[in-house]
């Protein structure tokens, strides 16, 4: 019975041997092959051509790194520099004078206020490259006269929309009693004054949004309160007659169409 027993074992050991060996053979060959067709990849090396020895490498080096900053400041300077601001203000405005906090959703809201900047920034940013980026391109002219170019469509469009008297607030901060030409205005002053006009600007025509749909609250609670429906909200009868209200008078043709035209570019 043992032997019998052993017999069986030694051929199930066999059996079972074969097509293991088989493919860690095929295993090992596999191995081999990739390693000698790897080879004279592996043997390549990445090389940077930062310059030579002497001072083209550092400067390369800082260009590099100027790049890397201002790529990760790009969402920030969509959002100081342009006309994004009053939109979404003017949007959020918009949303919450509905009474609907979630529709629309935040990023469809914030999809909207970026299309309509890119369709309102285009011509400036249009000038931007070609003044400053395309003739860098092309070696025309050098990196820091690419930049003083590309800058200047986004000054001249944020001083005109930039406020006297909000200028001036940071004029005085810096100790700048004048410049000699509106292009000469510090990006360190005329930023954070374009900025919070166009907060104010976003705050006044969200106060003129408010007002219709103000009306419509008033009223319903005036209707629930003289019919003794003391227990039934008023915002949730309202929102409707918002939503067929701003739908009747297509809200969103006037509003888009009134924010485009309100930066006077198109």
């Amino acid at each position: 019975m043992r032997a019998l027993l052993l017999r069986r074992l030694a051929g199930c050991w066999a059996g079972c041997w074969k097509p293991l060996s088989a493919g860690l053979l095929l295993a090992l060959a596999v191995g081999v092959v990739a390693g000698l067709s790897a080879g004279p990849a592996l043997a390549q090396s990445l090389t940077f051509d930062l310059g030579d020895a002497g001072g083209t490498a550092t400067g390369r080096i800082v260009q590099m790194v100027a790049l890397i900053t201002v790529l990760s400041l790009a969402p920030s300077i969509l959002i100081m520099m342009t006309a994004f601001t009053r939109i979404v203000i003017v949007l959020s405005f918009l949303r919450n004078a509905l009474g609907v906090q979630q529709v629309p959703p935040t990023t469809v809201m914030m999809s909207l206020a970026l299309f309509l900047t890119f369709f309102v920034m285009a011509p400036v940013f249009e000038r931007s490259y070609t003044q400053g980026i395309q003739p860098l391109i092309n070696q025309e002219i050098d990196e820091m006269e690419a930049f003083r170019r590309t800058v200047a469509p986004l000054r001249e469009f944020m001083l005109n929309h930039t406020s006297e008297k909000d200028l001036r607030l940071f004029m005085d901060m810096a100790r700048i009693q004048s410049v000699p030409e509106p292009s000469d205005m510090p990006l360190h002053v005329l930023v954070p004054a374009f900025m919070i006009s166009e907060i104010k600007r976003g705050f006044e025509i969200g106060f003129l949004l408010f007002l219709p749909f103000l009306i419509i609250d008033m009223v319903v609670s005036s209707i629930l309160m003289s019919m003794g429906m003391m227990m039934l909200p008023p915002t949730m009868v309202a929102i409707p007659f918002k939503i067929i209200f701003f739908v009747l008078v297509d809200g969103w043709y006037l509003i888009a169409g009134s924010l485009a035209r309100s930066f006077g570019t198109l």
